[in-house]
């Protein structure tokens, strides 16, 4: 397994300084967030060649172009062009950046609520996505995320049982389905199977009331409920299963660290990173 580095927790710096502490950190690689100040469809040519520079420089891979392009399935046929055109920019990005996946949403809502339309028109537009990026060998991932069609293995599987193209797979979040209150351990990684592409980790808690630094409030089938943003260990997303199956069924693809716990960047992902290795037997 790789470890990488979302630029997202360091989005208060430079996409230059996010790489230097990325490496300071002693991951592999930076899975470079998809909006400004490190990356967005507007951003020109020279600048996307000097962040590949800098990360070649670095000995930095990067896995993955978290762009947050999509949304189609709640989108008007004009605003779902625009989106797509705005895909096409992003992947454009990524060929020159190396990456050999591009995230893409398929919009909401909650899969409890969705109906059918919702995912026919996800698909639809996903698998245009799709064949654009074949064309350039690279791969778009789903990130199982609350709010969304995909906020469950089992929907996730319904939307990619629609598409023509199976260059799309899956990120697994252990702790976006702790909020969704889904499965996220051993089965989830089993009934994915080949359609795991990408592992996010981070941590989160239930809580009484939203308000303070961190906290936040989502809708799920319970209803509206308050999370405090946490670093891994500190909540109740217990990601010892999810690591166990990974190891058991041989994943060799990258993992990314992407906590937003109330602490400072640095601080809370070295904080993650050493109870990752500590999960997998490496410290």
């Amino acid at each position: 397994m790789k470890f990488a580095a979302f630029s997202g927790v360091f989005i208060d710096y430079s996409i230059q300084e996010a790489m230097r502490l990325t490496k300071r950190l002693g991951m592999d690689g930076i899975e470079i967030a998809g909006r400004e100040p490190h990356l967005s469809a507007e951003t020109s040519l020279p600048r996307v060649k000097e962040m590949k520079a800098l990360a070649d420089g670095l000995g930095l891979e990067i896995p993955v172009i978290a762009s947050y392009a999509g949304g189609f399935s709640v989108m008007s046929d004009r605003e779902a062009e625009k989106t797509f055109a705005e895909f096409q920019r992003m992947l454009h990005h990524a060929g020159e950046l190396g990456a050999a996946q591009i995230r893409v949403s398929p919009g909401g809502p909650n899969a409890f609520l969705a109906q059918d339309y919702h995912y026919a028109k996800a698909a639809y537009w996903l698998d245009r996505c799709a064949a654009e990026a074949k064309a350039q060998q690279a791969e778009i991932v789903l990130e199982i995320h609350n709010g969304s069609l995909v906020e469950t293995v089992e929907s996730s599987l319904r939307l990619l049982g629609m598409l023509e193209h199976d260059n799309v797979g899956m990120i697994h979040d252990a702790g976006n389905m702790y909020i969704t209150d889904t499965d996220y351990g051993r089965d989830s990684v089993l009934k994915l199977g080949d359609r795991l592409f990408h592992v996010h980790v981070k941590d989160e808690l239930r809580i009484e009331k939203a308000g303070a630094p961190g906290t936040f409030v989502n809708l799920t089938h319970r209803g509206e409920e308050s999370f405090l943003q946490c670093r891994l260990g500190e909540g109740e997303a217990d990601h010892r299963p999810l690591f166990d199956a990974l190891v058991e069924t041989g994943y060799r693809n990258w993992i990314t660290l992407e906590c937003h716990a109330p602490f400072p960047p640095y601080e809370r992902l070295e904080h993650d990173f050493h109870a990752v290795k500590r999960l997998l037997g490496r410290s």
